[in-house]
């Protein structure tokens, strides 16, 4: 089948939105070639369990398709349609399966060295769609946090390296309450701007007290779904043949009902965990993987007023065989090596943030937890430079929201 034989009754496997929204601009998907239109559908697909951002992404790609006239279609998809395909494409269930068609396809095109030209495809297709879309501006100013060394007594290195030449170095912060404080500071952002998925509480280590207006993803929360991936990973890995290309596809197809996520729950953040611990490398067992992941995957996709990041003390190194086991009651934590594996987190969503509209006026705070230093980067605070003044971490975050 090509995309021009569509025809709306075949799209009933489809939840209902994912559904409603091909149906209803099946002439714009019929215009589109298959070298790239599965690309789209696995969006499509996935509609009813992606994040009001995604949705609305999605929604005017789709848009921006429909107005192109006959001739600009043309130009637009000229390079996809030089692409060589083998017909055997033609017969696969690319409509109902468009995430393995797109790895088959991969394949294809790099055992027929196609794959450069689909790259240069790929991103003149972005470039354009980049240009007739506007992004989305947030409600306010965006804050992330990050809160590191869960577990640590002492330390005597130096933190925050690669924060420090983009803000201000607080050495003398007070840690009293500073927990508290900051998922307050969180609530009280989430009250102000009640947006659904805006406001994310990302938890490594033991769950805190926290308002239920905050989204909350907690890596000891979802043990018992841990495990269940894990499970799952050692029943593949020992099939004859299997492959890390065959393991990953297996996971995709994993829904949260078979990893024991409640079917009554949020659906789209059920989805979302699933992801996360299907896609991510290291997520089942290692809490700072699972934490930074989750936060990056949070600002991608969500794209979220206020994220506060909790990193947790993770268990140390040890042989695969062991690590993929489902027993992590006698595994030993490494708080020292958890501590350099969070900075390095904090780090990275800093710059995760920054790629998200609106980042000139966005903030960052990383703390040590329970200690007195801290670091605060934003359109309030001067680069490069450390501060001696004892302060609050809530007087912090209110010059960097203020």
């Amino acid at each position: 089948m090509l995309p021009h034989d569509l025809k709306p009754e075949q799209f009933s496997s489809y939840p209902p939105e994912a559904r409603r929204l091909a149906v209803s601009n099946l002439t714009t998907l019929q215009r589109l070639p298959l070298s790239f239109l599965p690309n789209l559908l696995r969006e499509v697909i996935e509609y009813d369990y992606k994040f009001p951002i995604e949705r609305q992404k999605i929604s005017k790609e789709i848009t921006a398709l429909t107005v192109l006239s006959t001739a600009q279609m043309h130009e637009w998809f000229r390079s996809f349609r030089e692409l060589s395909l083998s017909t055997s494409f033609e017969k696969f269930d690319w409509l109902n399966q468009p995430a393995q068609f797109v790895e088959q396809l991969s394949a294809y095109l790099w055992s027929t060295h196609q794959m450069d030209q689909f790259r240069r495809a790929a991103m003149e297709y972005g470039d354009r769609i980049r240009a007739t879309i506007t992004p989305v501006q947030p409600a306010t100013s965006r804050l992330g946090i990050a809160i590191i060394g869960q577990g640590v007594s002492n330390y005597d290195g130096l933190l925050f390296r690669n924060l420090r030449e983009h803000g201000t170095f607080f050495s003398h912060i007070n840690p009293e309450n500073g927990v508290q404080d900051l998922l307050r500071a969180a609530a009280t952002r989430a009250q102000a701007y009640p947006l659904p998925y805006g406001h994310w509480y990302v938890e490594g280590g033991q769950t805190m007290e926290h308002s239920s207006m905050l989204t909350c993803v907690s890596y000891q929360a979802l043990e018992s779904a841990r495990l269940a991936v894990l499970r799952t990973m050692q029943v593949e890995i020992k099939r004859k043949g299997m492959g890390p290309e065959e393991l990953r596809t297996n996971l995709a197809a994993l829904q949260p009902a078979d990893v024991g996520l409640d079917q009554r729950g949020d659906t789209v953040l059920n989805h979302f965990q699933l992801k996360v611990l299907t896609e991510g490398s290291g997520t089942q067992i290692f809490s700072t993987t699972f934490a930074q992941w989750t936060g990056r995957e949070a600002l991608r996709r969500a794209q979220p007023l206020t994220l506060l990041v909790r990193f947790g003390p993770r268990q140390r190194e040890r042989s695969m065989n062991e690590l993929l086991s489902d027993n992590e009651s006698h595994s030993e934590l490494d708080v020292m090596g958890s501590l350099i594996d969070a900075d390095m987190g904090a780090y990275y969503n800093w710059i995760n943030q920054q790629r998200l509209p609106g980042a000139d006026k966005s903030s960052f705070l990383a703390w040590f937890e329970g200690s007195p230093q801290a670091v605060a980067i934003g359109p309030s605070f001067a680069r490069g430079v450390s501060s001696k003044s004892v302060v609050k971490l809530e007087e912090v975050l209110a010059w960097a929201v203020g």
